[in-house]
């Protein structure tokens, strides 16, 4: 697994939402920078702290000029129903064959309670509007990765 690093040029890619309408990272980055977040799966604890955190902290990154987008290999119609659950307010995409995962390097061997399995690492990128690669979010937990985040963007 290699991930992408700071400086690297983003892959493009279009996925669905969770309407299952495409999205691109290219029509995003036409006026923000975008934060895009791999996560596991929708609806797990984890996962949810982590999507709650981000729509809490949405119009803070927006004034920074940051759009949020998470991907996983749920399906949209998952992706619908934690949307609705947990009234959130930022796209979430469906990257079921997990491309878009390879090819930022976030798809790889997972150790959980003793089974291995192949699984998306929870790992964020902040892409500029160039589509390079600003900052590369590794080290948090669930619960403060929006503070990270917010935090970075003070110092960038």
């Amino acid at each position: 697994m290699k991930t992408l690093q700071v400086g690297d040029k983003a892959p493009m890619f279009t996925l669905p939402d969770q309407q299952g309408d495409a999205v691109s990272l290219e029509n995003l980055l036409k006026s923000n920078r975008v934060l895009v977040y791999f996560y596991p799966k929708a609806m797990t604890p984890g996962c949810t702290v982590q999507a709650q955190n981000l729509r809490d902290t949405r119009d803070e990154l927006a004034k920074k000029g940051v759009v949020v987008v998470g991907i996983s290999p749920d399906a949209p119609k998952r992706l619908a129903k934690f949307t609705e659950r947990d009234n959130l307010n930022f796209t979430l995409l469906g990257d079921e064959h997990h491309e878009v995962a390879d090819a930022f390097g976030v798809w790889g061997p997972k150790k959980f309670m003793g089974r291995e399995y192949d699984g998306i690492h929870r790992i964020s990128f902040l892409i500029d509007k160039n589509g390079k690669v600003a900052h590369v979010f590794d080290k948090f937990k669930t619960k403060d990765h929006h503070e990270v985040v917010l935090a970075a963007l003070d110092s960038l």
